[in-house]
Order: C-alpha cells, then sequence, then structure tokens
C-alpha cells in the first residue's frame, strides 16, 4: 500500500470512529436520570395499585410510588402532579427544601419517595396552584371549593428521561 492509501485507510478510520462514538453519546443524553431533594434505594418499591389503603394509613414509614409527571408548577418547579394507576397525585416537596425542573418532565417517568395522604386543599391553596400553573383570572375566581385530594410530601424525587 501507498502512503497516500494508508492516509486515506487512517482518514475514513477516524472519521468511523467519530461517527461511532457521536451515535453512543446521543443514545446515552436521551436515557438519563437524575435525583431531586434526597437520593433513595428504588430496589424495594411495592405496588401502589394494591398497597394504597396500607400506604395511606402508614404515617410513619416513607414509602415510594412509580408514576408519568403530568406537569409541574411552571413559576419555581415547587409542585408536580403524577399519575400512578388510576390515581392523580400532587407532590409537594419537604420543607420546599428541593424543586423539580419547570418545563420538559410532563410525560417523563417517575419514582416518589415520601408519605401518601388525603387531605383537604383550601380554596386558597388551590387558587395558589392554579395562578402558578398559569390559569386565567377568571378559571381562578371559579375555584370557590375546598379540594379532597390524594397529596405526596416528597423528600425525595427521580425523574427518568427516556
Amino acid at each position: 500500500m501507498s502512503g497516500k492509501s494508508l492516509a486515506v485507510l487512517g482518514m475514513l478510520l477516524l472519521i468511523f470512529i467519530f461517527l461511532t462514538s457521536f451515535s453512543s453519546f446521543s443514545q446515552i443524553s436521551y436515557n438519563t436520570e437524575k435525583y431531586y431533594g434526597k437520593a433513595f434505594s428504588v430496589l424495594d418499591i411495592k405496588d401502589y395499585k394494591s398497597n394504597k389503603q396500607k400506604f395511606i394509613a402508614d404515617t410513619e414509614n416513607l414509602i415510594k410510588i412509580k408514576g408519568e409527571i403530568l406537569s409541574s408548577c411552571p413559576m419555581k418547579g415547587c409542585w408536580m402532579k403524577i399519575k400512578s394507576e388510576e390515581d392523580t397525585i400532587l407532590v409537594r416537596f419537604k420543607d420546599y427544601g428541593f424543586f423539580v425542573p419547570k418545563n420538559d418532565i410532563a410525560g417523563d417517568k417517575t419514582i416518589i419517595n415520601g408519605k401518601l395522604s388525603i387531605d383537604t386543599l383550601s380554596v386558597e391553596l388551590l387558587r395558589h396552584y392554579a395562578e402558578d400553573a398559569g390559569k386565567s383570572l377568571d378559571e381562578i375566581n371559579k375555584i370557590k371549593e375546598p379540594e379532597v385530594s390524594m397529596t405526596f410530601l416528597a423528600d425525595g424525587v427521580l425523574i427518568r428521561k427516556e
């Protein structure tokens, strides 16, 4: 082989390596996960549907719930709504000690760690959340009754982008 042929072959090899590396990098960036708040083990997650009543009754122990993110607070990222099985759960963050991204997480998978409860949300709080979510003044003023809601106080959140 001539020196020119070796140079062309070397250049083709470098291009191949570059393209292969770029392809692997782009695949990794699409499948990421990140903890917000306190990190926790994801090995001992119990089925939500069959344990829901037990989870609500257990006020002592932290539990983990899997779900899909429906939305998050577009103002600060100080709350999010998730869907787990048939329930929509309002997730707040313990002591406002951390926040989640404000945008681009709807549809992502999540695991939340903390305590589940059924709470009555006041008209004032519901209006505050509606304002955070960018609702119109007319929509906000239509909120006139408290709402019973499934809520979760999380000390840690894992978000998986897929």
